[in-house]
């Protein structure tokens, strides 16, 4: 397997046989998710979607994206949530683009859009703005403000191949917005919610216009579906890791912290918060996702980590082949008494201060498990965007909730815009 599960740090608090005991809950979850019987099954089209991609839309975003680039030097992408947080996970995770990304309308700082329009007014812009209606109010305001600033710098029909919408197929604003101004546009499928959407053209568009491999990133994810898809629990890490992350919790674990010592995985980390946060908060359920960056976040929060509140269990990332190397160098005086590691690669380092960190944390009552890509790259992250995905509807169904909706994210809605005096 490319990505593998060490539970070495659970010994005491999670046992093989402790999963084994709830395997029949394991296989109610199983079913219910393939059978699409259980709560939420109608927007379940995700399980099985790599498998689905034809590659001959990829072939046709690959193309778009050598198109766009002809006379694109940059790309802004709008959107928020779902429609903007795997988009950015890959594009920094991977380091490795055609031209930069942009993002807006995943805030609403009067201060940031007037800079990120200050730092692209020279530049030739083509735009992906993606929202399944059209009317969710940050993406919908920024698309307001970038089209006007577009429309002041080129002709109606140059924006016709400068600005692309990802909506809905049939109806919503968005929809409304594109077919009357003749913009390229493509489907939110109806059975995929947000949170799930990487793999639809909400991720693989502006993927594509990026420059990302992205048949690449579907190749890790169908390898995925075939892994992660199977009631297996011997061998199955994903729904190794749901059972885990149940049993800590009926051990009065609330809070999971994914912690990495790659600072690239930040924003896949902050994908994870959104997927596992929005899916399993329901009915006063659910564990509380939390993230680390280390060792940065070592000296500001290992002291809670070590010695803090013990309802914390932690899920590292590691990644056991880095793209890059850097030999540390030998230094005649050797005051830093590093000469230690001179001759060796920066990420033996690293790597010591994982091992240590983890089994410290161990130690004083945190429980934790590692997940290790082999390499960094578009087909592990494929790999790993379905393991979670996987993972995630397995630990919703354990929990009795559905995992697909999100009905509290409207109650601030309903507020705001009563502030606004929208109807």
């Amino acid at each position: 397997m490319s990505i593998t599960l060490n539970r070495e740090h659970l010994k005491g608090f999670v046992e093989q046989k402790d999963i084994v005991k709830i395997f029949p809950n394991i296989e109610r979850a199983h079913n219910e998710l393939d059978e699409r019987t259980g709560a939420g099954g109608e927007m379940t089209g995700w399980t099985d979607l790599p498998s689905r991609i034809e590659d001959k839309f990829l072939d046709e975003l690959v193309q778009l994206g050598d198109e766009v680039r002809s006379h694109s030097d940059c790309l802004i992408s709008i959107g928020i949530g779902g429609s903007y947080l795997g988009i950015r996970a890959t594009v920094e995770y991977l380091r490795d683009f055609k031209i930069p990304v942009y993002y807006a309308g995943n805030n609403m700082s009067v201060d940031y859009l007037h800079q990120l329009l200050e730092t692209v007014k020279d530049k030739k812009i083509s735009v992906v703005v993606i929202s399944k209606s059209g009317t969710t109010t940050e993406p919908a305001i920024a698309f307001r403000i970038i089209k006007k600033f577009l429309e002041e710098k080129y002709s109606k029909e140059e924006l016709k191949k400068r600005i692309i919408c990802v909506t809905d197929g049939k109806k919503g604003a968005l929809r409304k917005i594109a077919d009357n101004n003749g913009y390229r546009s493509y489907v939110i499928p109806d059975d995929v919610g947000g949170r799930f959407s990487i793999l639809t053209p909400v991720g693989l568009v502006p993927l594509a216009i990026a420059g990302v491999d992205i048949k690449s990133l579907v190749a890790g994810a169908r390898k995925g579906q075939e892994e992660y898809s199977k009631l297996d629990v011997e061998n199955n890490i994903a729904y190794q890791y749901a059972a885990i992350r149940y049993l800590l919790y009926k051990k009065g674990k609330y809070i999971e912290v994914t912690a990495s010592f790659y600072d690239n995985m930040y924003y896949v980390i902050e994908w994870w918060k959104q997927l596992y946060g929005e899916s399993e908060a329901k009915d006063g359920k659910g564990i509380f996702p939390s993230s680390l960056i280390m060792s940065t976040d070592l000296h500001s929060m290992g002291q809670l980590m070590q010695e803090g509140a013990r309802n914390v269990f932690e899920t590292f990332i590691d990644i056991e082949r880095p793209k890059y190397k850097l030999s540390i160098p030998k230094d005649d005086e050797d005051l830093d008494k590093f000469n230690i590691v001179a001759g060796k690669d920066l990420d033996y380092v690293n790597t010591q201060a994982y091992k240590a960190t983890a089994s410290a944390h161990f130690e004083g009552g945190v429980p934790n498990m590692t997940l290790s890509l082999c390499q960094s790259d578009e087909f592990h992250l494929g790999e790993l965007f379905y393991f979670y995905e996987r993972a995630v509807a397995i630990s919703g169904y354990l929990l009795n909730i559905n995992p697909f909706n999100q009905p509290g994210v409207e109650a601030y809605k309903t507020k705001m815009f009563a502030l606004l005096g929208r109807v």
